[in-house]
């Protein structure tokens, strides 16, 4: 946390409104501090309670906002409250996480599955029944269904806001409810798609359709309960993330709307519709408008690029974008994964809705290679080598290019161990580059403060054929049209209509009249 304190001069030169951090409660640290042992308490390793209060007052006199990860589908088999449910069936706590009995021939109650490998079931002999666990076996899952455990978390909630935190980022939101009867989850029909968690066939957790694990309707009467004590604070948000890659904009829609109907949900979500390995005009457009269509003006929503548990979309998206480059082209490669970089920052800050920038994204990071043996990730280590796992994107952060640690560490050895050819692409080698992408982002996100149009305004997909894609923005007489060129190649863009105004541009070779001449990853801005 006095890390991050440091730095927050280099937050603020970004632009940006808030920072969202992970989570950095008391943890045992077996899922990178998703298994939390005390919601309340700061780990010993990143600093102290007043270390945080410390951070919160000097973003808040500097006008930044700071969100913090709250984990309340599991805890940790180390929290108390899971220490004095796996005891017995007769202790205050027994119903607070998700017990059942075997079925007549020992196996798991049901086919529920883990995230990260095999069954979502694990024995405990003490009370001669198994728990859930969603993921790893040592995040014991939450019983929602009982009111000891929502007024608890409810409670966690408080500790927080009294604390003056802006607002929450709920790790795997849809996940909280489970359906009481224990029923199966049926397989996955055709026509859905197998998803992000199915690439290359590796994981079984994706051939079924989760119909009672997770996104289960009793979830909305919770997240009212939620807003309700959120609302007495004032200007406090929210971003659920719904991990479901097959009907997420369907969830994020049910959990954000505002109607007269019911009480106010969460302020927005994300899912991982941007977080596959699929980048195309088509999908983008697919995509926005099936959110438009499901939204109607009622719900809004958080997008993302890239985050703590995907590929960095400068590597996922390459490997689709760069096919027409030779590897012996290495300068002109890595002049077209900066442009591409600059094209991903403005596409993503053009789009209706929260937009969140994941830490190196304003540098340009691909992702990191983790050799097996420094490899710290669950899910990785239980699917390589089919999968490596999140390590890659969580490396540290590049501040120096010229030390052997480029992050802020000064431990021999850290968590996970820096990626040297980062070093190239650190903050301080960027800093004296005019054309970077760190100075471009600085800019960028500077000159859209500026245009509330980008910001809260309607969008509209008006083009999308020949690896161009064009989005409309447009707030009660003000437009922005926003042109991109999916193509490393230059192409030339017809405007339908005669614009007036070039407002921003990057990669514009020339235009003549309504002819513009875009070269590969360049966009335009009209008015």
């Amino acid at each position: 946390i006095q890390g991050i304190i440091a730095k927050l001069p280099y937050i603020l030169s970004l632009n940006v409104d808030a920072i969202w951090l992970s989570p950095f409660f008391t943890t045992p640290l077996k899922d990178f501090g998703y298994d939390v042992s005390d919601y309340k308490n700061v780990d010993s390793r990143f600093g102290s309670l007043s270390d945080f209060d410390e951070l919160v007052r000097l973003a808040h006199e500097n006008g930044l906002k700071v969100i913090i990860d709250q984990v309340y589908a599991h805890t940790s088999d180390k929290h108390p409250w899971f220490q004095e449910s796996r005891l017995d069936r007769e202790n205050p706590k027994n119903d607070w996480f998700i017990w059942a009995d075997a079925k007549a021939d020992g196996s798991a109650p049901n086919n529920w599955l883990s995230i990260f490998g095999g069954q979502a079931w694990r024995w405990e002999a003490r009370r001669a029944q198994y728990y859930m666990h969603t993921f790893v076996p040592e995040q014991p899952h939450l019983n929602f269904h009982c009111p000891a455990v929502r007024a608890a978390l409810l409670d966690v909630l408080r500790f927080w806001l009294q604390r003056k935190v802006d607002g929450f980022r709920l790790d795997t939101v849809n996940f909280y409810y489970h359906d009481a009867k224990l029923r199966n989850n049926p397989p996955l029909s055709e026509g859905l798609g197998l998803g992000l968690l199915a690439s290359n066939g590796f994981n079984p957790y994706a051939f079924q359709r989760h119909l009672y694990d997770k996104n289960r309707p009793e979830m909305l009467s919770f997240l009212e309960d939620m807003r309700e004590i959120m609302d007495e604070y004032g200007d406090i948000t929210t971003i659920g993330e719904v991990g479901d890659d097959q009907i997420g904009l369907e969830i994020i829609s049910k959990y954000t709307c505002t109607s007269k109907e019911h009480r106010p949900r969460l302020h927005t979500c994300y899912g991982f519709d941007f977080l596959q390995h699929k980048f195309s005009v088509e999908h983008f457009k697919h995509t926005l408008e099936k959110f438009i269509a499901l939204a109607q003006g009622k719900s809004w929503i958080c997008w993302s690029f890239s985050n703590h548990d995907v590929m960095r979309s400068l590597s996922r998206w390459g490997a689709i974008v760069f096919d027409d480059l030779q590897k012996n082209e290495e300068t002109k490669l890595a002049f077209k994964q900066g442009e591409f970089s600059k094209l991903i920052l403005a596409l993503l800050a053009s789009i209706q809705g929260m937009i969140c920038i994941y830490q190196g994204e304003e540098l340009g990071l691909a992702e990191a290679e983790v050799a097996p043996q420094d490899m710290q990730d669950p899910f990785g280590i239980y699917f390589y080598p089919e999968y490596k796992g999140r390590d890659g994107c969580r490396t540290p952060f590049p501040w120096n290019s010229k030390q052997q640690h480029v992050g802020f560490s000064k431990a021999k050895k850290t968590w996970l161990p820096s990626y040297l050819p980062h070093a190239k692409h650190a903050g301080d080698a960027q800093e004296k580059n005019e054309n970077s992408v760190l100075h471009f982002t600085r800019q960028f996100l500077a000159w859209r403060k500026n245009r509330a149009c980008l910001k809260t305004g309607d969008m509209q997909v008006l083009r999308a054929a020949a690896k161009v894609l064009v989005l409309r923005r447009k707030l009660h007489e003000e437009k922005i049209d926003c042109i991109f060129n999916f193509s490393s190649e230059t192409t030339v863009y017809r405007h339908a209509e005669h614009t007036q105004e070039l407002l921003f541009e990057q990669g514009l070779e020339s235009r003549q009249a309504q002819d513009f001449t875009l070269l590969g990853f360049g966009f335009i801005f009209l008015a």
